[in-house]
């Protein structure tokens, strides 16, 4: 038994058929499609947590823009605000 009762040869026959469906070329294509796509997450995702490094010690200074919004809880509340 191979991997979750799915025998070598089965994974062969598998990978078979699916090179007589797509070809080698196009494969190949998909492959190094994906394997940038990947790089190119992984340097985004490596940016992504340099630039919050940076901007959270900016951001929690006393110069940090106050972007919170009161709103009414609920309609009884926005009820009575509109009449007011």
């Amino acid at each position: 038994m191979g991997l979750g009762g799915v025998s070598i040869w089965q994974l062969l026959i598998i990978l078979l058929i699916i090179v007589l469906m797509f070809g080698t070329k196009r494969l190949k294509d998909i492959g190094s499609d994906l394997g940038s796509a990947v790089r190119g997450f992984k340097n985004s995702m490596s940016d992504a947590e340099k630039g919050n490094d940076d901007t959270a010690t900016t951001a929690t200074g006393a110069d940090a823009p106050a972007t919170a919004k009161t709103q009414p809880a609920s309609d009884k509340d926005r009820d009575s605000a509109a009449r007011s």
